[in-house]
């Protein structure tokens, strides 16, 4: 089953609508949908090694506009939905106080959940909530993102060929270690 789903996305890389498929996974994930855009990237690039910049630099566009969705998300629900619910549990002071701790590390988180497989759409919805300046959410969106989405692509494309061998000889064991990476990452989310 996974060969299978391995052969697809690795055909459809040749798809005329391919880049936009990629954009939208790579947009809703940044707010709301679970699934990484490296799903369709890395297949996309093993596939068509000299697009690999051009793969990188629409993911890393969609992921950062979707990660501002997240951010309204954040601004705009939060004063209707989350405010009087926490006025309601007595805790309004304790948000206060969070999203004071939340800005004066901002930088840093969207850094870091940007690059790493910590969920995206966690911190894209906590920087609006906290209402974290929009610009340094931005900026930090656009260098965690490039950074991890062109890493990955340089590394494709220089390393290209022994990695598909490695990938789809080890393709069970490649699935398993990102699942576990996926599971790791919204565990964090729920101890943090």
């Amino acid at each position: 089953m996974i060969r299978r789903l391995y052969d697809r996305t690795i055909a459809m890389a040749d798809h005329p609508n391919a880049l936009w498929v990629l954009a939208l996974v790579a947009f809703v994930e940044s707010s709301v949908f679970p699934i990484p855009p490296d799903v369709l990237m890395i297949p996309m690039i093993l596939a068509r090694p000299s697009r690999a910049w051009l793969i990188a630099g629409i993911a890393m566009i969609a992921s950062v506009v979707g990660g501002m969705a997240g951010y309204a998300i954040g601004a705009l629900a939060f004063e209707q939905v989350g405010q009087p619910i926490l006025q309601a549990l007595g805790k309004a002071d304790a948000m206060g106080e969070f999203s004071t701790r939340f800005n004066d590390m901002g930088f840093w988180a969207v850094l870091m959940a940007g690059i790493t497989p910590f969920p995206y759409k966690v911190i894209t919805i906590m920087s609006g909530w906290t209402g974290m300046p929009l610009a340094t959410f931005i900026a930090t969106s656009i260098l965690a993102r490039g950074l991890r989405f062109f890493i990955v692509a340089g590394l494709l494309w220089k390393f290209g060929p022994p990695i598909r061998d490695f990938v789809e000889r080890r393709l069970g064991l490649m699935f398993v270690l990102f699942f576990g990476c996926l599971v790791g990452g919204f565990f964090l989310v729920k101890v943090l």
